[in-house]
């Protein structure tokens, strides 16, 4: 199914001044996901995260867009394709430091599950085949008594 890229059917916003269409979802894409994104002047459109599972590249639309990566920041104008591999090499945020929109596509893969990791609060979030689990920074707790109280309650259901 073609979609529209100057007039694309935008989801409801869940940030200030984001807007997403799911275009890939759109066009009937399964194994890609491919949203084109619009930040008015100020907004974010993501934090500084890297992914463990998938690989994402960004094509500028319109505007200039703030891109933070390992390298430091540099604006990216339309026309600029930047490729986010995963694991930390891959690090990013978007931010729409213009006094004007920002329009932009990136496509993904859609490996599950996936970690990310939110490198400015330490958050983490895991995304599974149908949820999404989000962990803040603090709430991680030592490995073997978690897996310890596992395998006792696995004990006493089998019993």
């Amino acid at each position: 199914m073609p979609v529209d890229f100057d007039q694309p059917s935008w989801e409801a916003a869940k940030y200030p001044g984001r807007h997403v269409a799911p275009v890939g979802a759109q066009a009937g894409a399964r194994e890609l996901a491919a949203n084109v994104y619009e930040l008015d002047p100020g907004a974010v459109g993501s934090p500084l995260h890297v992914h463990h599972a998938n690989e994402e590249l960004l094509l500028v639309l319109a505007g200039t867009l703030s891109l933070r990566g390992p390298d430091g920041t540099q604006f990216v104008s339309a026309g600029a394709m930047v490729a986010f591999p995963r694991g930390p090499a891959g690090a990013h945020s978007l931010v729409n430091r213009s006094d004007a929109p920002v329009r932009y596509l990136v496509v993904s893969t859609t490996n599950r599950p996936d970690i990310v990791e939110y490198a400015d609060t330490g958050a983490t979030l895991v995304v599974l085949a149908e949820q999404r689990l989000a962990y803040p920074h603090g709430v991680d707790a030592p490995q073997k008594p978690v897996i310890a109280e596992a395998m006792r309650a696995a004990a006493d259901r089998d019993a």
